[in-house]
């Protein structure tokens, strides 16, 4: 389901570490290098090549990064060349620094991750940021948004996919009785969201249309303006289907109005290892044209040839 393509023979981590140095070296950096290296190594590989770089040079790869690079390539490479649990600690917080759609950022790392990838996440959090995840969620978010994403990123679910078809029913019918009345906010409703296993959950929202005849977020649809009502909607479609999600996010970061480039550099920064290939089937079956086809249109320069090598296009 990754998009990410590395070499057969990957050189050894000594000779990344001097192709990149060579890179930032003389009359302007060489991207093309940066990304042809960079570009084609997996989270582990990356990761041994910040500490050679680090041992060998004395300097953070990232400061290295950052001092010669700029913009949109600059802020994809530095997400992309971080450990996933770092980087998920980042954008957690740049997320708890602004409001709207960051709470969806919050809401995506907390559902979308493994229990023991978000432990991590929360861990690089506090090593970073001297103080917890949580803390700064309770501080920087209000009413219904807290109420759910405080519990969402303090989540460690359940893992398995052993279900209790007993307790699906009768969440099934919990949930429908708290949306028939509006009660978007509930503790139990808010509960099964955030504590459940992904299995469970699933059970309990087909159980949810089959007794009830829509699905869950049809009807949480009450209100097209309501804020809280649209992360509730994304944070089901998070839990369950989480390639629908994702891309729903890079068809509203590509469109005519222009480019969401924070959207986009998120997204194929975070699931190129990951669904991305999932993500892609589904853009072009919703939008009819290739993933790919679509960055070319919309991004331009190193920005576009390190999006495109992530999400495997063939002719990057």
């Amino acid at each position: 389901m990754s998009t990410l393509t590395v070499p057969q023979q990957v050189p050894p981590v000594s000779e990344d570490v001097e192709q990149l140095r060579k890179a930032f070296s003389g009359w302007g950096t060489n991207e093309g290098l940066i990304i042809s290296i960079l570009g084609h190594r997996n989270a582990a590989q990356r990761k041994l090549i910040r500490q050679a770089y680090a041992e060998a040079y004395g300097e953070d790869l990232l400061k290295a990064l950052d001092k010669e690079l700029s913009n949109d390539f600059e802020r994809v490479l530095l997400l992309w060349t971080l450990d996933p649990a770092e980087r998920d600690a980042a954008l957690a917080n740049e997320a708890t620094k602004r409001w709207t759609s960051s709470n969806q950022v919050l809401m995506e790392i907390a559902c979308t991750r493994s229990s023991n990838e978000l432990l991590l996440a929360r861990q690089a959090y506090h090593a970073r940021f001297k103080k917890s995840l949580e803390e700064d969620v309770a501080h920087h978010t209000i009413g219904d948004f807290r109420k759910l994403l405080f519990p969402l990123v303090s989540s460690y679910r359940y893992n398995g996919d052993e279900v209790n078809m007993t307790l699906a029913k009768s969440e099934a019918k919990m949930l429908h009785e708290k949306i028939s009345n509006k009660a978007y906010s509930d503790e139990e409703l808010i509960r099964i969201l955030a504590t459940r296993s992904k299995a469970q959950i699933n059970a309990t929202l087909n159980q949810y249309k089959n007794e009830f005849g829509n699905d869950i977020n049809k009807d949480l649809k009450a209100d097209p303006n309501d804020e809280f009502l649209a992360l509730l909607r994304a944070t089901v479609k998070c839990l369950t289907r989480p390639e629908k999600y994702f891309e729903k996010v890079l068809r509203l970061a590509i469109n005519k109005r222009g480019t969401n480039e924070g959207a986009l550099t998120r997204v194929v920064a975070t699931r190129a290892e990951i669904d991305m290939k999932l993500i892609k089937d589904e853009y072009q079956r919703r939008n009819s044209i290739p993933l790919d086809r679509a960055i070319v249109k919309d991004t331009h320069g190193e920005y576009e040839k390190l999006l495109l090598e992530l999400v495997g296009h063939q002719d990057a």
